[in-house]
């Protein structure tokens, strides 16, 4: 029998730890873990993941404000918020929406927001610090430590022997997805649109995750009797005639099911670990602030 790896049921329970986690700190310090959220622009989708974001900090007990800035907003604007928010003490995490219009520089922005609060995972520092193992100091991309969890709680910790592919080479998701599988000792390929025989590299998967972006590729006859499949994908399809879109994955979920041994489903699997995780990155971040040794989720 396949096993549904629940991200709901996970992603609340991270959340609730978090919450007693930032109780414990305040009634220790007085720091009250403390977020920001920037987003430039009118775009749906952002300000619905933007909503999302606020609702949950609050959830969590944290000190949450956003700033909504208009479309026109130029980049030195940008710049010099993020840098007040770098100097103000009772913020802890910041996080910048993407996409930003076009005339902003991105990678500028990112790199601008501090090491020590940037909760995204973004900056060079912990991209490199991640990358050499020094997971303790780091903050890891929220989806990738989102998918590790998964992973962990299906596995364990230690994945020794076993062979990880992940399929996507991506910086916010398949990079350091392949690094935290290395740390946890598994042998990792990274497959992309230059890999050969995709399939067959697939089926040699004791984990396989799939982050590319693209509806439904990866077929059940490309899993490893027993492995478990991580789908990070999200994609809408169009519903055709009776005009309903649904939301799927990367992966063929009703083919993937009859091979694999557990398997996240879409929606519901990889999706709430994001912002779950998050809120774990902002309130490690107030520990280390107020000079406590951080949690661990």
């Amino acid at each position: 029998m396949t096993t549904v790896i629940d991200g709901k049921a996970v992603a609340a329970d991270v959340v609730a730890k978090v919450r007693v986690a930032a109780e414990q700190l305040i009634a220790k310090t007085g720091v009250v873990p403390g977020i920001a959220v920037v987003i430039v622009g009118h775009d749906p989708a952002s300000q619905v993941y933007v909503a999302s974001k606020g609702k949950k900090a609050k959830e969590c007990g944290f000190h949450s404000i956003e700033h909504a800035l208009s479309s026109d907003t130029s980049e030195s604007d940008l710049v010099a918020l993020v840098e007040k928010l770098n100097a103000d003490p009772a913020i802890h995490g910041i996080l910048v929406q993407l996409p930003l219009p076009n005339h902003i520089d991105a990678g500028k922005i990112i790199q601008t927001i501090a090491a020590d609060k940037d909760v995204d995972g973004f900056h060079f520092t912990n991209v490199g610090k991640l990358g050499t193992g020094e997971l303790d100091t780091a903050f890891v991309p929220c989806t990738p430590a989102g998918s590790m969890l998964l992973i962990e709680r299906a596995l364990g910790r230690d994945l020794s022997g076993l062979n990880a592919v992940v399929v996507g080479r991506s910086n916010i998701v398949g990079k350091p997805m392949a690094n935290l599988l290395l740390n946890a000792n598994a042998t990792v390929t990274v497959a992309h649109s230059r890999t050969k025989d995709l399939p067959a590299l697939c089926r040699s998967a004791d984990i396989l995750v799939a982050a590319v972006g693209r509806p439904e590729m990866i077929k059940g006859d490309w899993v490893k009797p027993g492995a478990t499949v991580i789908d990070v994908g999200i994609n809408r399809l169009d519903g055709g005639a009776n005009g309903k879109s649904k939301l799927v994955g990367d992966v063929d979920y009703a083919s993937a099911a009859e091979q694999a041994g557990a398997i996240t489903p879409v929606p519901g699997g990889v999706g709430p670990m994001t912002i779950a995780l998050l809120m774990a990155n902002t309130v490690v971040s107030a520990f280390r602030a107020a000079g406590q040794a951080a949690p661990r989720f």
